[in-house]
Parts: C-alpha cells; structure tokens; sequence
C-alpha cells in the first residue's frame, strides 16, 4: 500500500473539512483542499497554507474538475446548518447531485477511493430509536430541510450505484452533531448558538420545548472515525457520532454552567420537521472499525468554549 498518498478533500475549509485536513497531514500524506468558501473559510485552514503538502484551490465542485494521480477523495462539500443550507436550496441540491457525479467521475478516472460524507438527517424524524443503518428514514421530501435531507439521500443513491455499475470503490459515513473549534459562529446550530450566547449572557434561545434530543461529537473523534472508515476494507454505511443523548435543555443548561453566564433560557416556536430525538447506533462503528467516541462532552465543551472566546478576543 502507498504510504503517503495524495488526497482531496472537498469542503476542506470548512469546520470537519478543516480537521480532517490537519489529520491527514499530520499523518504524512499530501493534502488537496477543494473550497468555494460560503460557509468554509481560510482562517480554519490558516496553519496550513505554508505547509508544503498542503494545497489550497477555490473551486465549487458543481463545476467540473479534473486532476491527475488522487488516490482518496473525502467529498465533505455542502453547507450543514439549517440557516445555510435552506439559504440557497437549488444550489443545495446542485452540490448534493451534480457536484457528486463531478466527485465520483473523478474518483472513476484516477481510480480513487472516495468517501462522502452524509449526515444523521438522511434519518428526517426518526420513528425508530436509536437509529441504526439499515433504517431507511422519515423524511419529508417537500420541506424546508429537504433540500439537505434528500440532497444527502440521492448522493448516498449515486455512491452505491456508481459501486454496482462501475465497481467502484465507495464509502459513506452518517455523521452526527458534531461540535469544536472552527465551527462557524452564526451557523444556528444549537452548540455554537449556546455558547455565544452564554458568553455574551444573552438570553438562550431554544426553539421548541427544550426536550428534543441530541447527541453531540467532539470533532478530533467525528475525524477518526471518518479516517477509520476510509482506512478500511468495508464500502458499507456507517454511522459516526457520540450515543450519548440528551435533552437540548440539557445542553443549555451545561453551558450556562460551564461559561459561568446569567443567561436565561428563552423558549422560540420548533421549526418545521425538526427532529424530536436524534441517537445513533455505533455498534457497527465499534465491531468492523474498532472506532468509538473518547472524547466527553464535559472536556469538549470545554475546549470549544476556550476556542470561541479566543476568537471573541481577537
């Protein structure tokens, strides 16, 4: 097996993309980093742009690309949050469908691994709990996420038929709430909007009743467990998140505690088919991977906090 190999990493200037970027350099390998940059930014990526196996290109992979001698491919690329994503949902789409047939038409020629990157909302409002693998969902398909929902669902589609008629070699990962440093700080997901709040000891808004479930990653464990995946022989779905749930009142609750706020909880209409519960089942993860979480939320939200403040100082 090669050991430094050459890797493209789509969205790798984004909050995962960015980590796993560091990851694989870290590891010895040459990193190409695709972006367009709407939700990514160079500040995420800003400690590797003078290392010489780190490349940057500002392209959107919706528009064609072509390159010589990639042996992996991690398309990460689609903004994740509600906020972003329901901005320009064609364009959602777009990057969901036809910038996945660019990646995989890529992976073709050069005869590439590639491994997308889906999400715990191909799920919708899960009916069964904790949600494993072969469950197939309960998604809305004319809603206001599912440009995101189905976006992901048709991609997982085109992995596993580009797997049965061209035999190529695919992985997908159902990536969970994932949360850390280099989170985009407006992106309206509940961690990063907590935390900002708390430590500006604005009100903490919670949109619903605060018992709607979720179970959040750190993102150092979201990266090794995608690592681990690519790394192996299984060209299976895998779900790769933290089991370990809670209510979001909960959530808003620990914060307030660890940033010491006065913030108090304040209680927003739920939007429309937000999920009531969210858990993923990792046995699959934990027996063919021998991948699990270690990081705990006490310690990971400790370390985001840090991170944001730094950033709320500068």
């Amino acid at each position: 097996m090669k050991s430094k190999k050459n890797i493209l990493i789509t969205g790798g200037a984004g909050f995962i993309g960015s980590h796993l970027c560091k990851a694989l350099i870290d590891l010895g390998h040459n990193v190409i980093c695709l972006d367009n940059l709407y939700t990514g930014s160079k500040k995420n990526i800003s400690n590797l742009i003078d290392n010489p196996n780190f490349e940057f290109i500002n392209h959107d992979i919706v528009k064609p690309y072509y390159r010589k001698n990639i042996d992996e491919i991690y398309n990460l690329a689609c903004p994740a949050s509600p906020k972003h994503y329901q901005y320009n949902p064609i364009k959602t789409v777009k990057t969901c469908t036809i910038g996945v047939i660019n990646m995989l038409g890529l992976a073709r020629k050069n005869n590439a691994k590639i491994l997308q990157a889906s999400t715990s909302e191909v799920y919708g409002d899960p009916e069964i709990h904790p949600q494993t693998e072969n469950y197939y969902g309960n998604v809305n398909t004319i809603g206001y996420r599912s440009c995101y929902d189905e976006g992901k669902r048709c991609a997982e589609t085109l992995f596993m038929d580009y797997k049965r008629e061209h035999d190529l070699n695919i992985r997908i990962v159902r990536i969970f709430n994932t949360y850390g440093p280099n989170m985009t700080k407006n992106d309206g997901r509940v961690v990063s909007n907590f935390i900002l709040q708390a430590l500006n000891n604005e009100n903490i808004t919670i949109y619903g009743d605060g018992t709607q479930t979720r179970s959040f990653s750190y993102v150092e464990d979201t990266v090794a467990g995608i690592i681990s995946l690519m790394n192996s022989t299984e060209y299976d779905v895998f779900n790769i998140g933290n089991p370990n749930e809670m209510t979001v009142g909960q959530l808003a609750e620990k914060i307030i505690k660890l940033t010491d706020s006065t913030s108090e909880i304040k209680y927003l209409e739920l939007p429309n088919d937000d999920p009531k519960q969210r858990k993923p089942d990792i046995t699959k993860a934990k027996t063919k991977l021998n991948w699990e979480p270690k990081v705990n939320l006490d310690e990971g939200l400790a370390k985001t906090i840090t991170w944001v403040e730094e950033q709320l100082s500068r």
